[in-house]
């Protein structure tokens, strides 16, 4: 037991820390999914062909915040030019707030 010790107290912090981002990942999605069923945002999907109808880029990045007591998708895009552009799409509406490309001065 004395050998299994040392190995115990080395394990148990970084299996702690390598299971943290599952944790938070799942959390991320139950909150999407109850916002979701009581009708606070639109489904991702129709949240995708908003941003591909924008764009002709790939989605690369999904995020769902609150923003200011509203839902809000933010997304990146590879386009084909290789530039990156990040979209905030209203989560409730489906508009678009804001458009911007990683490249270009705020």
């Amino acid at each position: 037991m004395r050998r299994l010790t040392p190995l115990i107290l080395f394990l148990v912090p970084v299996l702690a820390l390598t299971a943290a981002p599952v944790l938070a990942d799942r959390e991320d999605h139950d909150r999407a999914r109850k916002a979701l069923e009581r009708g606070e945002i639109l489904p991702l999907s129709r949240i995708l062909d908003i941003a591909r109808a924008d764009s002709d880029g790939r989605v690369i990045e999904v995020d769902l915040d609150r923003d200011d007591g509203r839902w809000v998708y933010e997304l990146d895009l590879l386009t084909r030019d290789g530039r990156l552009l990040e979209l905030e799409i209203d989560a409730a509406s489906g508009r678009i707030i804001e458009r911007d490309f990683d490249d270009e001065d705020d």
